[in-house]
């Protein structure tokens, strides 16, 4: 989960030059939070970076990179939560970049927090096609992309690899939030079936799964904010819960979630696949 603060996180301003070079980064729910943070970072390791979210501030982000010295970005707005918006999202890219090599699915948070007894079946709904259908939608509509994109004969160590990186949660252990934790389960369970399915085309899968981490506060809401008392005490369980699990007991930074997201994406991780890395601080989840 993400906790917003007055400016940005803080910036290690630890980069990897070329890392990304020759290579086609689709970022899903890039207009803010970790998802920019990982389309910025991308562009500075010489990515192409293709920005996609529902929110039509991606465009200013994808300008913002730009203006800031990026290569190539491109942005286009879809909605993931059905299989017509991610196909959308995958053909502008090709259409734009030519290929894709890299997808990172970062589509997904809680809407609601509070105890599941309270949750009506609607809200149930919603959470699940928040964080669960950007990422199996996503990943269905890339996987030909990928694999044309990679070669097919893993029996040499291969030159070119297309890779899957899904952020997940260690929410799937938390309080206040049982629809979110079933659906990053599924994001989990996604990383373990497609991994065995996709190793033999040359795709890697695998995922993050962040802890509490310190973010601007959101330019477009996920849901409506807490409002009465109960509501904001069930939010503050959560964030106490987050910390208290932690055994650093602190939210992490942007960076902090960047850095592991982009190693898994890149060369150096090319012996990885079907893994599930916890970022929050030692909190399993």
């Amino acid at each position: 989960m993400s906790m917003p603060v007055g400016g940005a996180a803080d910036e290690q301003g630890i980069y990897t030059p070329q890392r990304f070079q020759g290579q086609v980064v689709i970022v899903t729910g890039a207009a803010q939070g970790i998802g920019f943070a990982v389309a910025q970072r991308v562009a500075r390791e010489d990515g192409t970076v293709v920005l996609v979210d529902r929110a039509d501030l991606v465009h200013e982000k994808a300008q913002e990179l730009a203006d800031a010295g990026a290569g190539e970005v491109y942005s286009t707005t879809a909605d993931l939560e059905t299989f017509a918006g991610a196909q959308v999202a995958v053909d502008f890219a090709l259409e734009r970049a030519g290929r894709v090599d890299v997808l990172i699915n970062n589509v997904g948070g809680t809407i609601w927090a509070k105890p599941y007894e309270h949750y009506a079946p609607e809200e149930i709904e919603k959470e699940i096609s928040r964080s669960l259908f950007p990422t199996l939608w996503m990943c269905r509509a890339v996987l030909p992309a990928l694999i044309a994109s990679s070669g097919a004969d893993t029996s040499e160590e291969p030159s070119r690899q297309g890779v899957i990186v899904n952020v997940s949660s260690t929410a799937t252990g938390g309080i206040n939030r049982v629809p979110y934790a079933a659906a990053k389960g599924g994001v989990n369970a996604i990383v373990s079936a497609l991994s065995h399915e996709a190793a033999h085309h040359n795709v890697r899968v695998v995922a993050t799964a962040p802890g509490g981490t310190l973010a601007p506060a959101r330019a477009v809401q996920r849901g409506p904010l807490p409002d009465d008392a109960k509501e904001k005490q069930w939010y503050q369980q959560i964030v106490d819960q987050t910390v208290d699990s932690s055994l650093m007991k602190r939210y992490g930074t942007l960076d902090e979630q960047t850095a592991p997201i982009c190693f898994l994406a890149s060369k150096e991780a090319s012996y990885i696949t079907g893994s599930v890395l916890p970022v929050s601080g030692g909190d399993q989840g």
